[in-house]
């Protein structure tokens, strides 16, 4: 079986949860789509959990790009000589920037990792892909944290701007491909349309699965082999 969810946030109670709930084992695959970090507790503890499952495949998030940059300088050994560069001051401002975001959560819980660990993790978060396309039943979706410009939709996924793909919020009362559906986090699906609070949004050939788990609201897993949702 193949289950896609998103917007983790560092809710790893949740998202272990979910794996028990979907029965996930060996014989399925999980897509993740962006934004493992940032604002929930323990976001370390999913990255670990992912890198040693060789059938869960991340997908980039605008948290997950900005965790990645700002923590790879900050593992950099800081210097008398090369404190200026390091921490200049564009950098301290992005760092606090992040903090108010929920970066302080991502940084808290990699503190609490040997620096061994956070650079296994660092490099795990480093290679998350920008966006994946898969094939199911014979339907074809792609899978991406935000979205693309519907302006720029006949230029091919992987060769799309990468800030756009893990920032952009599609216009989903437009259908952007015939033939291919677009599932995409990032927008929590109750700004799509308030009675979707907490639940995976469809529709003009986009599904939404971010449902707000970072916000006290449910992690929803959509299972893409027979559409069926499910929800911690």
């Amino acid at each position: 079986m193949i289950y896609v969810m998103s917007d983790l946030h560092g809710q790893y109670e949740k998202y272990r949860a979910m794996l028990e709930k979907i029965r996930f084992s060996d014989r399925d695959e999980l897509y993740i789509l962006g934004d493992v970090v940032d604002r929930g507790p323990d976001p370390a503890a999913i990255l670990t959990d992912m890198s040693m499952r060789s059938n869960v495949y991340p997908i980039l998030g605008n948290h997950d790009l900005t965790a990645a940059i700002l923590l790879r300088r900050l593992c950099a050994e800081i210097t008398e000589e090369n404190f200026a560069t390091q921490l200049d001051a564009e950098l301290l401002k992005l760092l606090a920037v992040w903090q108010m975001d929920g970066g302080q959560e991502t940084l808290d819980s990699f503190r609490a990792r040997t620096p061994g660990e956070r650079e296994v993790l660092l490099e795990y978060l480093e290679e998350f892909s920008p966006c994946e396309t898969v094939f199911v039943n014979g339907h074809q979706y792609l899978l991406v944290h935000g979205g693309i410009p519907y302006e720029k939709r006949h230029i091919p996924p992987q060769k799309q701007d990468i800030y756009d793909l893990v920032s952009v919020r599609p216009d989903y009362n437009l259908r952007y491909y015939e033939g291919i559906t677009v599932i995409s986090g990032h927008t929590p699906t109750l700004h799509i349309d308030p009675s979707f609070r907490g639940r995976i949004w469809r529709g003009n050939g986009h599904i939404a699965i971010d449902c707000g788990a970072a916000f006290d609201m449910p992690l929803g897993c959509l299972r893409l082999d027979d559409m069926a949702e499910f929800y911690v």
